[in-house]
């Protein structure tokens, strides 16, 4: 694919990369614009919280858009993978610039990062909690992962869906439903932490992307026997156990990263589903990788890069717990 145009005079260091096998010209690309008026319709940012910050970070609404990068942060490596892949669009989970910054030079690490992205001409977008509301969105990707049946909200919250819960097709223990899910979940560091004897049976679970300890009680109220969620705290989960008396729900922390980065490959689906035929996107496969997918104007790829920040665990030691 012919992806490296003339782009104007911002543009730098983006060569035209061949394109095997084509042997007539590539169809005109969508405008920036018109890819992000489809992400805004599957995740309104009137869906996200006051204190976020989502929506467009970096580029020109004209500036046409051939290749889309998917990624969970916006790092400083993700972005040299995006525009080493010609990427012309990024779009990422977490913003890139939640708090303010009073200026860009590349003396800081969000300094470097804008400053890369816009003399690369790639455009960087990021659907947080908009996502995370949003039906499809991060919860709905976790709860698919976990293998649950007759998938609902966790609970209501100002109209808006929260969560999710569901069943197993059938009874499994606690050790293996969690084993079964780390099959299905990427690698990290400090793997899947559990608080919950493993041999106890377990079917309804409830889910929450991300961060989640503050959702216990909507978790109990649910009568769920599980909960996969993320960022789980020493005193909200030694709590939980203690009211629960050793009963259900069992807390099951599977990684912040790894329990969000599994809606990449929903948010490229429902992508190139709503562009239609605009997308004219062909089969997967486009030797740019897992997730590639290739068409006459939009090719997407979801990033494996591991953007938690743990490297290594010492001394693990699952002995002793009191639940």
């Amino acid at each position: 694919m012919q992806v490296s145009e003339s782009r104007g005079s911002a543009s730098r260091g983006r060569e035209a990369r061949p394109e095997p096998g084509r042997t007539h010209p590539p169809a005109a690309p969508l405008a920036l614009r018109d890819v992000l008026a489809v992400l805004d319709g599957l995740y309104p940012p009137g869906l996200a919280q006051d204190w976020d910050r989502v929506g467009l970070v970096t580029g020109d609404l004209d500036q046409p858009v051939r290749i889309v990068h998917l990624a969970v942060d916006a790092t400083l490596a993700v972005i040299r993978e995006a525009l080493d892949a010609h990427a012309d669009l990024l779009v990422t989970h977490h913003p890139l610039l939640l708090r303010g910054v009073h200026g860009v030079a590349t003396t800081t690490a969000k300094g470097a990062a804008v400053t890369s992205a816009v003399v690369g001409d790639l455009a960087i977008f990021c659907a947080h909690t908009n996502a995370d509301l949003a039906r499809p969105g991060v919860c709905d990707a976790l709860a698919a992962v976990c293998g649950l049946e007759a998938v609902e909200p966790l609970r209501s919250e100002d109209r808006y869906a929260v969560g999710r819960v569901g069943t197993l097709p059938v009874p499994v223990t606690l050790r293996s439903f969690v084993e079964n899910l780390a099959t299905r979940l990427p690698a990290t560091a400090g793997g899947i932490r559990v608080a919950g004897p493993p041999g106890v049976t377990v079917q309804r679970v409830a889910v929450v992307g991300g961060a989640g300890d503050d959702r216990i009680d909507a978790v109990r109220a649910a009568q769920a026997d599980v909960y996969v969620t993320a960022d789980l705290r020493h005193h909200p989960v030694l709590e939980a156990r203690e009211e629960s008396r050793g009963g259900p729900p069992y807390l099951v922390d599977a990684g912040h990263w790894a329990s969000e980065w599994v809606w990449l490959a929903s948010a490229e689906r429902e992508l190139l589903a709503a562009l239609g035929p605009a997308g004219a996107v062909g089969p997967a496969g486009s030797g740019r990788g897992p997730g590639g997918h290739e068409g006459a104007t939009v090719e997407t790829y979801v990033s494996h890069l591991r953007t938690e920040p743990w490297e290594f665990v010492v001394a693990a030691n699952a002995d002793g717990g009191t639940s």
